[in-house]
């Protein structure tokens, strides 16, 4: 593979949808066509992390991801140096680790880490988990803005781009904050009916867009929405 003429080095910053599935497509048809290996993936990694200004996306996610399965002592010794943290810097404002939920991410373990999700949020918010495993909408404001970015891109990058509350709110936007037509395009309801927990849920990327992480609805809109206004958006 010529590293020197490769779009998969071009346009390392976009945010088009679009743009960063066609890589995608890209290095997946590479793989199963066995005309990269895991040293070109290593290869296009670094090069594409050496790009000025970048910032990891779910492009570069796959690739670490596929890495991870390697065999090889000297893939998993690059890792282990070079990408210690992964793909996605792993901030926090209140020294909270997110290294299991990145692991979990990492695997497609989707429940588990929509599970974790959950109890992070509520470590952030202060919550004892002991009386109570969910958010009220006067706790959002106590979510710190780089652990909620930090949460938030996990889930991009490691889904494929199609998980994460941004992409929720994005979602939620387009429906000109229309509730039901959400819950319909995140495939939180069926037939007007709201999925019960967790059999009417899909853990794993056929879900639609948005799917994943879950709120209850049950408990109302409020806490989802003091999500989507929390001023985390506004520098991401």
């Amino acid at each position: 593979m010529n590293l020197l003429d490769n779009p998969l080095l071009e346009l390392i910053n976009v945010t088009d949808r679009n743009k960063l599935n066609k890589q995608l497509l890209v290095i997946i048809e590479l793989i199963n066509k066995k005309t990269i290996n895991d040293n070109d993936l290593k290869t296009l990694l670094v090069t594409r992390k050496e790009k000025k200004g970048w910032e990891g996306n779910y492009v570069d996610g796959f690739i670490y991801e596929v890495l991870l399965q390697s065999k090889d002592e000297k893939i998993k010794d690059f890792l282990d140096k070079e990408c210690r943290d992964g793909i996605v810097n792993l901030e926090s404002e209140v020294e909270v680790k997110y290294d299991k939920l990145r692991e979990l991410l990492c695997n497609k373990n989707f429940q588990e880490a929509d599970q974790l999700t959950q109890q992070k949020l509520c470590e952030l918010a202060k919550i004892d988990i002991k009386n109570r495993s969910w958010l009220y909408f006067t706790d959002v404001k106590r979510l710190p803005t780089k652990d909620l970015i930090t949460i938030d891109k996990l889930w991009q990058v490691h889904s494929q781009g199609k998980f994460g509350f941004s992409i929720q709110r994005q979602i939620w936007l387009s429906t000109n904050k229309n509730w039901n037509k959400l819950w319909d395009k995140l495939g939180w309801q069926i037939q007007n009916n709201l999925c019960r927990y967790p059999n009417e849920f899909i853990w794993d990327l056929s879900a639609p867009t948005g799917h994943l992480p879950l709120f209850n609805q049950l408990r109302g809109v409020q806490v989802l929405s003091s999500v989507f206004n929390h001023p985390a958006w506004d520098i991401v």
